[in-house]
């Protein structure tokens, strides 16, 4: 195995050595994700979700408020934004040390959540696609900004994805959207190729077998594959019963150079994770 480059972001003032991978646990604060066990919405759950994902070893939690499903509804801005304060506001209070994400396309909403909320990272499905304000404000902001690659939108992303070669044409999107953050001033710049968005299978498990080719952007990687239709549809079941499936290619993940695993299900990823150091540690 080759040796890791050193990647650091800056989180709230202090640097996170993504050398190690971390874990990013996925707190839904709404009615439709794909994932039924993903989706909290009193304040009881919020908070039980975020110590969950804490207590078991993730070390950022990802909140969403908007689901990005395939055929998912676009709701309002001013929906998302009641759900993120509501869900905010309460881990603020409850356990303001934790490290949060926001998962957002909107910059308004981004912009509001790190300046009256304090959140350390902003997680972008569109890499700005779907807001051109998106670039410019997060650069502004000076937060990491994770861009993940997405064909089309969530309400037709999964209408027929084609790709003459999905591998060159994800990373040349790439190429032009970090150049962009960093014409724009932003240091800590996160891609993630977006796996289950505007893909098919196939494009997804191409993607998966040539991870590793990402590194050319010495840049961390993350990857959000957890319990999704790549693993169930390919093994005939349902997002409940995937989380082997997922824990697999987890594994594989890291072994291609993922420096960040998004991730439903948190105590299995960092045993992931664990088992995957020992194993550079002793090569």
């Amino acid at each position: 195995m080759e040796n890791r480059i050193a990647k650091y972001i800056n989180v709230n003032g202090s640097l996170m050595d993504l050398e190690h991978p971390r874990v990013m646990g996925i707190l839904n604060v709404t009615p439709d994700s794909f994932y039924a066990g993903s989706r909290k919405q009193s304040e009881e759950d919020i908070l039980q979700r975020a110590r969950q994902i804490i207590d078991e070893g993730g070390e950022i939690i990802d909140i969403g408020a908007y689901s990005s499903r395939p055929d998912a509804q676009n709701i309002p801005t001013e929906e998302e934004v009641a759900r993120l304060k509501k869900a905010l506001t309460l881990l603020n209070k409850e356990i303001p040390e934790a490290v949060i994400s926001v998962d957002t396309f909107r910059s308004d909403i981004a912009k509001m959540c790190v300046e009256e909320h304090g959140v350390a990272i902003i997680n972008d499905i569109s890499a700005g696609n779907m807001d051109d304000r998106m670039m410019p404000v997060v650069a502004k902001l000076g937060v990491p900004y994770v861009m993940m690659h997405m064909k089309g939108t969530p309400q037709n992303m999964q209408k027929n994805p084609e790709y003459d070669n999905v591998v060159k044409e994800v990373m040349y999107y790439f190429s032009e959207k970090v150049q962009k953050m960093r014409d724009l001033g932003a240091k800590d710049i996160i891609i993630d190729p977006g796996f289950g968005f505007g893909k098919t299978v196939e494009h997804n498990y191409i993607l998966m077998d040539k991870l590793e080719e990402f590194q050319i952007f010495d840049l961390p990687i993350l990857v959000g594959i957890s319990r999704k239709s790549m693993i169930y549809r390919l093994l005939g079941n349902t997002p409940e019963d995937a989380l082997n499936g997922t824990t697999v290619l987890n594994t594989i993940s890291l072994m291609k150079g993922a420096n960040i695993l998004r991730v439903h299900d948190v105590k299995e990823a960092c045993e992931a994770v664990k088992i995957y150091c020992k194993l550079i540690i002793n090569s």
